[in-house]
This record gives structure tokens, sequence and C-alpha cells, in this order.
């Protein structure tokens, strides 16, 4: 004990360091209260090794030394940002734990000039008066709705019920709103192969509990058939719904109604129906080889009377949860005071303004979701032949293999997309080691591990990324000499 108390009292004051010149180069650089805190933090740190007995004196005398270095790292290490941005080499395109969706630079530049000042909001400049934050989005969406409708005639298109869109904060909130708006009391029928669990332990189920409806399931995991539901209407019935499986499928002895069958049903009984596509596209994936996943286009002109989706999967925005369907629906949801608890702010609508200006211009190669989705594997290739040239480094090993990119987020969870992917072998570390220290460097490489390989996958790397991956490459590849 007595040496362990000796030891302590070799330890300076927080005063005492303050007053070195390392310190006060700190202090005049970024504040007195900081580098205090920093200091306590150093010294908290060497009593808690000293009381654990990790500290002899020799070891102490060295650490004293290096207290300058310390309080600076730590003192970096508190006022760096937590949330930064990482290099994303999955081949995840809307990868949930990356943020998803990258935001065109039409969106960033729009935030930027809408955060920095005041804006329209909620005022109308025609008026003077107070105005409507949904009219930002809302003609956009109209317009999208009727433009690209090519297979409807006009005169169909002004017999059909005008359709409003309205935003909220994700698509949980999107699905909680409207069940609460349309079915609060009453029942909701859905089939048990539809009762999804998707990341966060969002469960349609408990939405469903929250929002006030009371489920009520039809048919079996694998098979629901239209008659299943017609058999569960009765007068406590306020709505029909049905789900999207995201992030699974259900493959072999499988039965689901159809879209169609699903709204003559609703008509026959005049009820709504409502589909909660989850990621939901307004963009063809047709076009790119991606087949069976519903688009919000396709549900409304169906017949659908409510789809709910998110704002950063396929839409390619940011975070929102957007509710498009029958206007005298959506106008019930847009009056429920949980929508005022749910709604986004200007940044939101900033970001989805600019993002579906580019699909009214129909400039898809704006979108980054997009633009990824429909890069070609011979595009891949070359750039990840170019990176494997530069590697020079005796530890790693590069080689290029065929593999398979993931739209993700839930969305098309059986469609792949080819690429080329560069694998990389370290001669002294495993596979997970590597990995660790990518994730390690400035910036973050992230990467998939797989079979003993760090596997890259240049779809979901920008190009003006691919000099900046190689160069983390070759510090991890150093680090570890």
């Amino acid at each position: 004990m007595k040496a362990q108390a000796d030891l302590y009292r070799e330890l300076p004051s927080v005063d005492e360091l303050l007053r070195e010149p390392s310190s006060a180069a700190l202090v005049a650089q970024e504040g007195q209260s900081p580098v205090t805190d920093a200091c306590r933090s150093v010294l908290d740190h060497l009593r808690s090794r000293i009381a654990d007995g990790h500290l002899d004196a020799e070891k102490l005398r060295l650490a004293l030394s290096d207290m300058p270095k310390a309080i600076e790292m730590e003192l970096r290490r508190v006022l760096s940002y937590s949330l930064r941005p990482v290099i994303n080499a999955t081949g995840v395109i809307l990868h949930t734990n990356l943020g998803r969706a990258p935001l065109a630079t039409s969106a960033i530049d729009h935030v930027h000039e809408t955060a920095a000042t005041y804006s329209n909001l909620e005022f109308d400049l025609s008026t003077g008066e107070r105005g409507k934050r949904d009219v930002h989005v809302e003609r956009l969406f109209q317009q999208l709705i009727a433009s690209t409708d090519e297979n409807t005639s006009t005169d169909s298109r002004q017999s059909s019920p005008a359709v409003s869109t309205i935003v909220v904060n994700n698509n949980a909130a999107a699905v909680l709103l409207a069940l609460n708006t349309l079915a609060e009391g009453g029942e909701v029928i859905v089939s048990r192969g539809e009762l999804v669990e998707i990341g966060g332990s969002f469960r349609i189920p408990d939405v469903m509990s929250k929002s006030g409806a009371i489920l009520r399931e039809v048919g079996t995991t694998n098979r629901t058939r239209i008659a299943d539901y017609e058999r569960a209407i009765n007068e406590r019935t306020r709505l029909l719904l049905r789900v999207h499986r995201s992030n699974f499928e259900i493959t072999g002895f499988t039965e689901q109604p159809t879209i169609e069958g699903m709204v003559v049903l609703a008509q026959k009984h005049k009820l709504p129906l409502m589909e909660d596509l989850g990621s939901g596209a307004l963009f063809d994936l047709r076009s790119v080889g991606i087949n069976n996943e519903p688009g919000v286009l396709d549900s409304l002109r169906s017949g659908v009377h409510v789809v709910t989706y998110s704002g950063d999967k396929l839409l390619g925005g940011p975070q929102a949860g957007l509710i498009s369907g029958r206007e005298d629906l959506v106008r019930k949801m847009r009056s429920n005071s949980l929508f005022r608890a749910l709604r986004v702010d200007k940044l939101t609508y900033a970001a989805l303004e600019a993002t579906l200006l580019a699909y009214v211009k129909r400039d898809y190669n704006a979108i980054p979701a997009l633009r990824m989705i429909e890069l070609s594997k011979s595009e891949i290739a070359r750039r990840a032949a170019a990176l494997k040239s530069k590697l020079h480094s005796s530890q790693l090993r590069a080689e290029l293999v065929d593999g398979e990119s993931l739209i993700g987020g839930g969305s098309a969870p059986s469609s792949t997309l080819p690429t080329t992917l560069l694998a990389l072998t370290c001669y002294s570390l495993s596979a997970h080691e590597l990995a660790r220290r990518l994730r390690a460097c400035d910036p973050p490489l992230i990467a998939r591990v797989e079979e003993g390989r760090v596997l890259l996958d240049l779809r979901t790397v920008f190009p003006e990324q691919d000099e900046v991956l190689g160069q983390v490459l070759l510090q991890a590849a150093a680090a570890q000499k």
C-alpha cells in the first residue's frame, strides 16, 4: 500500500499540468474548459491503472513523460465528431448501418442554402400569410404520379381519385399514422405471412398495437387466399393491409393474393386498402434487371388507396416516411394530432424536394443510389483492376473475383447485381484482423469478410474515393509490419 501511495504522490495536479507550455498552447487553441477536462481524464486513467496494479515506478515515469501527448490525444478524441464519413466497400447499396442512401449533390446544396438562413417553410410568399410545409413536395409528387403514368389515358386519369402525399419522419411513423387514422378501435386484416419484423425490432403487430388498431390475422405463413380475407371481414373491419416482405422471401409451396384481387375485394366491401411497401421505388427497377419489387406507382395505378414507403431507400433521398394515397384519406391523416408529432423539419423537406426534382427531370444519374444500381460489372472491374495495380505491398495479395452486390435496406431481398470484387489476403494477419485495421484507418474502410478474405466491392465506393481507398489499404498493410 505504501508503494502505491508513493505512486499517487508522483502524479501532478491539474493546475500544474495547465501551466505546462504544451497545455497553454492547447488552451489558446481550444479553450480552458476542454483542456482542463482532458487533464483530469488523463490523471483519472493513471490513478485507475495504479489502483489496478498495472503501473510500477518505471512505467509511471514513462507515462508521465508522455503526459503532453496523452492530453492532446484525449482532447482530440473528445472534440472530434462521433458521426464520421466512411468508405462503404461492402457492395450493399442501401446499407442501413451506414446511413442508407447517400444524398444527391443537389440535395446537399439545397439543405445548405435552406439551413444557413431563413426560408419560406410555412410562409406563403404570394399572400404574405402562414402557409403549409407540405406544398414544397406535394406539387412534385403530384407531377410524378401523373407524368409517369404512361399507360393510362387522359380520360382515365381525370376520372381517378386525386392522390395526395404527406411526409413524416420514417416509414414506421407513416404506418403508425395511417393505421391510427384509418383503423383506431377497429380491426385491420393482414396475412400471417406478412407480419414482418425488420431491423431495429420494428414489428408490424407492435406498431399496429400502438396505433390503437386491432390485428386480425388470416391465412397461414406460406399461403393466404382472397377467401381468407373475405371470411374475416365483419362490421368491425376498418382496413385491409398488405405488407411488403422486407429482408426475406417465402418460396416453395406458397400463395399470395394479387394486388388486383385485393383491390376488387376492398371495393366490394367499401374498405380502404393500404400497402406498406417499406422501400418504395419511383424508379422502374425492371430496367436494371430487378423484378418482383413493387413500386409506388405500380401500387397506386392498381387501385391501392394508401401506400407507405421510405425516403432514404430506393427513393434515394433523406430519412422520411411517405404516405401517398387517395386525397380524402390523406387529408384525414394530415388533421390527426399525431401528424404534428411525427412531421419533419426544413432540412428533410429541402433534401426531399431536390431529390424529387431529379425524378421530375428524369435525371436518375444524379441520385447516387440509382447510379450505383446501374453501374455495369465491366466498369466496376476496370476500377478494381486499376486499384489492384497500385497495391505495391509485400504484405497484401490482391486478386479479382466475380461476386454479387446487394440492394439492401429490405429491398429486393432475392435480387443481386453482378459485380467484380477485389479479394485481399494479408500474409501476417487474419481476414478479420485486417478488416478491423481497415475500420481503424482515416477514413474508416468498411468491407466484407468471406472465406478467409477481405472483399471490396467498388459498386458502393464513389469513383473519387478510389485513390483514398488505395492509400487506406497500404496504410493498414504498413501498420502491421
